[in-house]
């Protein structure tokens, strides 16, 4: 199994976390098997260009809610490292909780 399930969709509240935010969250390794996608499709030529993560931040963003951890952004990364046989991705995990999220 590579993820723990397919999602469709983000099923915690809007964080409105912006990339400067997400930048000051340290990395950290997730195991691939313990993360549930949000998106169920995926463009090959970004999985497959040398560059795709150029313009954006080199580590995946993942949410953790309710006790399960969501990829936001990232599933181009998680699926080249399972393509390179590693079970764990290095992430920025953003910690929800029913009192940081937005009405």
């Amino acid at each position: 199994m590579l993820f723990k399930a397919v999602g469709d969709g983000k099923p915690y509240p809007e964080h409105a976390t912006s990339q400067r935010e997400w930048a000051k969250i340290p990395p950290r390794q997730v195991r691939l098997d313990q993360l549930v996608t949000t998106k169920r499709t995926l463009n090959l030529a970004a999985l497959l260009a040398e560059d795709s993560t150029f313009y954006g931040d080199l580590f995946a963003h993942v949410v953790s809610w309710r006790g399960e951890l969501y990829l936001e952004d990232g599933l181009h990364r998680a699926l080249r490292a399972a393509l390179q046989q590693r079970n764990v991705l290095h992430a920025r995990v953003l910690e929800l909780d029913e009192r940081a999220t937005t009405p």
